[in-house]
């Protein structure tokens, strides 16, 4: 379900699954608030496939994914991009970090150094292990430190990226890491605004150095509350939460109950409405401001 593209949009946001997976509750709080932060907006929402890890995708996932947000109502804007397709881009990111020494060579195990709790910068002079397979890493001692943002809902935040480590960029098995692939594409993609959940705040200083190492502009940022299970952890496919449905009218209470982990206080008379008019009550009323500053919450 693909919406026209406006001209120029001056919020362009986006929701970025890992196809693991299919869709849970707290995935779904995650891209109801960035779908209707960007329409609030009158903006843009795009839909990318983190897929850069080939075995953590089962094929026909990214489907499962497409189909639950079509039920929910959630269109997104243009055609959806795969990750998997862009290793040409990501590497002549890489080449450029190398350039300015932002990037080095490392073959050091999590074994090795796990008891620092962070990888502690061994190989920034020079691989300690050239025989081994090596992986790529940011150089976070050379870039903008500490890092500081205002995040839309959690307000200022300054971290230190030398205490996080040097993030892997690339995987010494050859598969793009996390944390260039996202930069590279949200400043392909002109994205604006990120509205995701509150486990990756701490990603973002890694996120600034790699956008201010590449001539890349910050977007704004604005982090959810994550929704716990009843035993206080984040909902996840890793702890098996359960799958969201595929179909509209199944949809229409769960929607609701989204809307509520929002805080946007929907009426009751809209739990079992089309979920065409839940989304539409929700954009008239969209508030982050109005979303309450706490790390996580339990679902209702």
């Amino acid at each position: 379900m693909t919406a026209p593209l406006s001209a120029t949009p001056d919020y362009v946001g986006r929701f970025a699954p890992t196809p693991s997976g299919p869709l849970h509750l707290g995935s779904l709080v995650a891209a109801v608030g960035s779908w209707l932060d960007a329409r609030a907006a009158g903006g843009q929402w795009l839909l990318r496939f983190e897929d850069i890890d080939p075995p953590r995708c089962p094929p026909g996932t990214d489907d499962t994914i497409r189909r639950q947000l079509e039920a929910f109502g959630l269109a997104w804007d243009g055609e959806i991009r795969y990750q998997s397709e862009r290793g040409e881009a990501y590497q002549t990111a890489l080449d450029r970090l190398l350039a300015v020494g932002m990037a080095y060579p490392c073959g050091c195990s999590r074994r090795e150094w796990q008891q620092y709790g962070y990888y502690p910068g061994w190989c920034r002079h020079g691989s300690r292990y050239p025989e081994r397979p090596q992986a790529w890493r940011l150089r976070t001692d050379k870039g903008v430190q500490p890092v500081t943002w205002q995040d839309r809902l959690f307000g200022h935040q300054s971290l230190d990226p030398t205490r996080q480590g040097d993030v892997v960029i690339k995987r010494k098995e050859g598969l793009w890491a996390y944390q260039l692939a996202v930069v590279v594409d949200d400043a392909d993609q002109n994205v604006t605004d990120i509205v995701r959940g509150f486990d990756l705040l701490d990603n973002t200083p890694w996120q600034r150095q790699l956008q201010t190492a590449l001539g890349y502009s910050e977007p704004r940022y604005l982090h959810l509350p994550l929704i716990l299970g009843d035993d206080g952890q984040k909902l996840s496919k890793q702890n098996l939460a359960t799958a969201i449905p595929d179909d509209a009218d199944l949809a229409r209470p769960l929607l609701h109950q989204a809307l509520q982990l929002l805080d946007q206080h929907p009426p009751m008379t809209l739990r079992e409405a089309p979920v065409a008019d839940q989304l539409a009550h929700a954009c008239q009323n969209w508030s982050p401001q109005a979303l309450s500053a706490t790390p996580g919450r339990t679902r209702s």
